[in-house]
Formats: structure tokens, C-alpha cells, sequence
């Protein structure tokens, strides 16, 4: 009888701009302060790709050649790129389709997903799926954002939160039980009227009357999505545990989708984690979207354990939001 095939996470890469947009820059762009910025956010810099004719793409590049580096493999030998991003590079062709051609990546399909901050999430629940069935071996998912494209930075309200960067996992069948355990994901299509982007979609095709009014870039209700997401992170975290028969003591870390600071720990809060248990590195990044929980992946690897218990857990505009269970494979 032929064991259970999961889907491990085997290699992590990573990739952020070197460019640094600081509170005290933004202080210089519109009326803050950098106290204001780090109590209700935790976020002290954010990293912005400013070169021009760069994109979500190029965020991405590298981030999977460092994953294919670190496994030892070929391009050549990804089955399936998905990437997770609300920024592709354009509406068409999909920002994976780019990231093949450029990484070397022939013998691979792909596409885009998109799922605000839980894009992550729903693409690489996608590509387990794609594991489990047997008919593929090695699945690339993206989560990627170059969000400074699509932020308005005269809104006090949205330019001190978001950042640019992506980070990728490599996932490969497993016959020990490692892997990816469990995922409980969640839409809600109401609260699209909190948080969106207003247009540039074929509801509202871009023209003159539409740049002029500003309604290209981020829209965002900050206290009821606020309250919206301390409420779905932390209670979807806590039914993926108790459905799974585990407690915080059974947890080793909880990868957060790194929104702001208050939510992080409201949702380590209800899963009874202490808070050296949680990845945080939105003081260094901002909030990258789908980027978050990958790159938390990616500057957290060197201290995962294989057969940790791992939470990712997000929350994203629409709303979408969701929880998965990782045991960790190396």
C-alpha cells in the first residue's frame, strides 16, 4: 500500500529593494509623525522599488533563482509557477508567464492569483492541491506585491502602512506526514466596500476622470478593516487548531501576515502563543501583501526545525481571509 503523499515546503527564497522609505521620510510627505506610525502599526521602514521599468516581476526573479540555488535544482525542472500578487506586472500576459521566461523556467505553466494579503495562502493551498493529486513534483508559489505602484503617498492613512517585496517556497511531495497539514480559507465579498481599489478594472476602465480623482491607487476604511481583521485572523488561527487537536504549547512558531502590529498579537493572543513564538519583521518591511508570510519564511528559515509546527495565518481586503497548518520538512 503506497503512503500518503504531502506537500512539503523544501527551499525558501527571498527578495526586498534596497531602498528604504523610512517614517522620517514620510514625515517629509505628509502631516505624521514617526511615534504615530510605530504605536499603531509596529512599522518602522519599508522597502520601495523605485527604479524605473521595474515591476512585481522583478521582485520575483530572484527570489525563486535563490530558492532554486538553495535545492540545487534547475529551472528546468519546476512543473508549476503560481504567483499571489494584486500588482502584476499587467493585466496580461500573467506576471508567472514573465517570471518562467526570465528564470529559465521552459518546461513550466503558470499563473496569477489574486487574493489581496491572503494571496499567499490561496496559492499555495492551490499548488498542494496540484502535489497531492500526484501529478506534479515540484511546485514554485510566489507571493509578491510592489504595492508603492499602487499607493497614494499624499493619504496619511495608506502611505505609511505598505512596502514592496516577494518571497517564494519550492514544494515537493513527501511520504513522512510533513508538509502541509490543513488549510481553513474564507471569503466575504461584502467587504469589498472597506478596502479596494476603485479602478483600472472593467467596472471603471481607466480615464481621465479616473486618474484625476485619485481612484487608482489603495482605498482603505482603516478602523473597520482593522476590526474586521483582528477578528478573522485570530479566529480562523484558533478553529485550525482546535480542529487539529493542538494547543499553543504544540505550535512552534506562528507566521503572521504582517498587516499591523495590534492584529499580529491579538491572534497570537487567542491561540495562547508567547510572543517569542511569533515571526514579526513589519518593522523592517511595512506590509507587503502577498509578500509577508514568505519572506517571514524566508528570514526565519536558518530557526525552523524540521517537524515544527508552523500557523500562516492572513487577512486580506474583499475580504479574504485563512489559516494553514505546516509541519516543517527540513
Amino acid at each position: 500500500m503506497s503512503k500518503k503523499i504531502t506537500a512539503a515546503i523544501t527551499a525558501v527564497g527571498g527578495y526586498v529593494p534596497e531602498e528604504k522609505l523610512t517614517n522620517a521620510d514620510l514625515m517629509k510627505l505628509v502631516d505624521t509623525n514617526e511615534e504615530w506610525i510605530r504605536t499603531r502599526t509596529g512599522i518602522e521602514e519599508r522597502r520601495v522599488l523605485t527604479e524605473k521599468g521595474k515591476a512585481t516581476s522583478d521582485l520575483c526573479v530572484p527570489a525563486v533563482l535563490e530558492l532554486c540555488k538553495k535545492r540545487g535544482i534547475s529551472p528546468e525542472e519546476i512543473d508549476c509557477l503560481i504567483v499571489g500578487t494584486v500588482t502584476p506586472d499587467m493585466f496580461f500576459p500573467s506576471t508567472a508567464n514573465l517570471i518562467c521566461d526570465r528564470v529559465g523556467a521552459k518546461n513550466a505553466w503558470g499563473f496569477d492569483l489574486s487574493a489581496a494579503c491572503s494571496g499567499f495562502l490561496f496559492s499555495l493551498t492551490t499548488g498542494v492541491m496540484f502535489i497531492e493529486s500526484g501529478r506534479y513534483k515540484k511546485v514554485v508559489v510566489v507571493g509578491a506585491d510592489k504595492m508603492s505602484s499602487i499607493v497614494d503617498y499624499s493619504d496619511r492613512t495608506t502611505c505609511v502602512i505598505f512596502g514592496d517585496g516577494a518571497g517564494a517556497v519550492l514544494l515537493e511531495p513527501n511520504e513522512e506526514g510533513l508538509g502541509i497539514q490543513d488549510s481553513i480559507l474564507k471569503t466575504d465579498g461584502s467587504g469589498c466596500n472597506y478596502l479596494h481599489m476603485k479602478a483600472g478594472g472593467s467596472l471603471r476602465p481607466a480615464s481621465f476622470e479616473t486618474v484625476a480623482a485619485k481612484q487608482h491607487y489603495i482605498y482603505q476604511e482603516g478602523q473597520a478593516v482593522f476590526k474586521f481583521a483582528v477578528k478573522g485572523m485570530a479566529d480562523v488561527s484558533a478553529e485550525l487548531m482546535e480542529k487539529n487537536n493542538l494547543t499553543g504549547e504544540d505550535i512552534a512558531w506562528l507566521v503572521p501576515h504582517q498587516a499591523n502590529k495590534r492584529i499580529i498579537d491579538a491572534t497570537a493572543n487567542r491561540m495562547g502563543l508567547s510572543h517569542d513564538k511569533v515571526m514579526i519583521n513589519i518593522n523592517r518591511y511595512g506590509n507587503t501583501t502577498s509578500g509577508t508570510i514568505p519572506l517571514c519564511l524566508w528570514d526565519w528559515e536558518s530557526k525552523l526545525k524540521k517537524g515544527d509546527n508552523l500557523v500562516l495565518a492572513a487577512f486580506g481586503g474583499g475580504f479574504t481571509w485563512g489559516a494553514t497548518l505546516v509541519k516543517w520538512a527540513y
